[in-house]
């Protein structure tokens, strides 16, 4: 068991705030070590188990910060709570553990740990809408050159070369004959290529940087305390508030300003004196403005509610409007109420919303502009998506109050990343606070705020058109992760169960 929770600490310490994305290459040699020793199927789970609680519970602490905070709950609930996302995340691991063990004798751990991996990742994403959360080739967001990678098989195949790397070091720990010296130097090799890759695409990503249509853009991160972001007596001095920094930061004429998810505190289809004051400001600026607001249809009391994003021109015209597709349970909707009512106190200022119709983009004059908010920015589907219609640019609007000064805001930062390199596109963030900023096509971070400071950051965005094979194709290694894994069981049912290590 000792064993086990280490790998799940190291983990733990490969993703934000530690940072220490070295260690998810060894991370998991703890826990195959365990496996070896494990007598039954029962026993693998039980250690997959504990290194996922462990993993998860350094990860999503932050869950109980915003249950207790927002849900307005005991100290006692929001840790239960907590630990129940916690264990449920780590069933996934468990799984997998399991099934390495269940698989050790009739197929090498070279090719089944990585596919099993990649399998039960998968699951953990989609399954109950899924929850992607720092998926372990997240961990290596800052490896520029290895990240490249991602433009072929996503973050998929980061965590597939991850476990891979660490089946390798484990096999040379345990055994070290030449066969597996062998075995260790050709994994060794395909990372390198991998590497290689990186610094050849990287260069073509900066040759296509070069000649790309250049545009300013000024994000801006209002700082709104959460405790008044709906306060009826606090609107006119948010709304002044945003008007306020980007005409300080205006862009050049014609240009791109973003506020954040829900930056305004009212609904902007109602056509009133904050309405209006908005329609000024891209007058007098005579700039592009998106931004977030609540909108609905039919009745406020009986019509259905969207988070949204609104595209106006400088002419002041709403010229589009995207409606946050994929919802976040218990943050912007409420299954079953009746059986868990406390969880209205998130939702109480909008009620619930409803899901958007797709992932189409905005049109900003000869530009499309994917826009994903908040959670979404997690998704490589909705990316992928926008990059398949057409998009110019990513455009991410969150607000990061929620999380407090926890890990959550340094996390979320971080995974969106990898949809700057996916789609080889620009991708820009505003956050209400921190974390906003201008990611390049190759994943590097060119500016960035603080969280918790009201600022607005100026920057340069390029609108770049590469092609790549994951926006095209999708998750195809996963396809062929779940046919190898139905491979492995005919094979152990035509082998027969042996537990006599090899």
């Amino acid at each position: 068991m000792i064993l086990a929770a280490l790998s799940g600490f190291l983990l733990f310490l490969s993703f934000p705030k530690f940072n220490w994305g070295t260690l998810s290459w060894v991370a998991f040699v703890p826990l195959f070590w365990a496996l070896k020793q494990a007598s039954s199927f029962l026993q693998a789970f039980l250690l997959g188990l504990v290194a996922g609680v462990v993993c998860y519970i350094g990860t999503i602490y932050w869950i109980a910060y915003v249950i207790i905070n927002y849900g307005y709950l005991p100290l006692y609930v929001g840790i239960i709570l907590m630990l129940l996302l916690a264990c449920y995340l780590s069933l996934y691991l468990a799984l997998f553990s399991a099934f390495v063990f269940y698989f050790r004798n009739r197929i090498s751990l070279y090719v089944t740990a990585p596919v099993l991996w990649i399998c039960f990742e998968y699951l953990k994403s989609v399954v109950l809408t899924g929850f992607p959360w720092e998926n372990l080739g997240y961990a290596q967001y800052r490896n520029v050159y290895f990240i490249q990678f991602a433009d072929v098989f996503g973050v998929f195949g980061l965590s597939f070369l991850l476990i891979w790397a660490n089946v390798a070091v484990f096999r040379l720990l345990t055994e070290r004959t030449k066969k597996e010296w062998v075995a260790a130097a050709m994994v060794l090799a395909a990372i390198a290529g991998v590497h290689l890759y990186g610094v050849y695409r990287l260069g073509q990503v900066e040759k296509a940087v070069r000649v790309a249509e250049t545009m300013e853009v000024s994000l801006v991160q209002g700082n709104i305390d959460q405790s008044v972001k709906w306060n009826p007596q606090f609107q006119r001095e948010t709304l002044h508030r945003y008007e306020r920094l980007s005409l300080l930061n205006a862009p050049g004429k014609g240009s791109l300003v973003v506020w954040p998810e829900t930056a305004v505190p009212f609904k902007f289809q109602e056509q009133g004196d904050l309405h209006r004051q908005i329609i000024n400001l891209v007058h007098q600026a005579n700039i592009w403005l998106l931004f977030g607001s609540v909108s609905y249809i039919g009745s406020q009391s009986h019509g259905a509610y969207y988070n949204s994003a609104y595209l106006l021109s400088p002419e002041g015209e709403i010229k589009g409007k995207y409606d946050k597709v994929h919802l976040v349970p218990y943050g912007e909707y409420v299954p079953l109420r009746k059986i868990v009512p406390f969880v209205e106190g998130f939702t109480k200022e909008i009620g619930d919303f409803a899901e958007g119709a797709g992932f189409f983009p905005l049109d900003m004059h000869r530009k499309k502009i994917g826009v994903l908010i908040c959670y979404e920015a997690i998704l490589a589907e909705a990316a992928r998506e926008y990059k398949r219609k057409g998009a110019d640019l990513l455009v991410t609007i969150s607000n990061d109050a929620w999380f407090g000064k926890t890990s959550a805001p340094f996390q979320h930062f971080s995974m969106m990343i990898l949809r700057a390199v996916e789609t080889r596109l620009y991708l820009i963030r505003a956050a209400n606070t921190g974390i906003s900023g201008i990611v390049d096509p190759a994943g590097r971070v060119l500016k960035m705020t603080e969280i918790f400071k009201e600022e607005a950051l100026k920057g340069e965005i390029r609108f770049v058109r590469m092609a790549t094979f994951y926006s095209q194709h999708g998750d195809v290694l996963v396809l062929a992760c779940f046919l190898m894994f139905l491979a492995f069981f005919i094979i152990s049912l035509k082998r027969g169960i042996n537990h006599v290590d090899r």
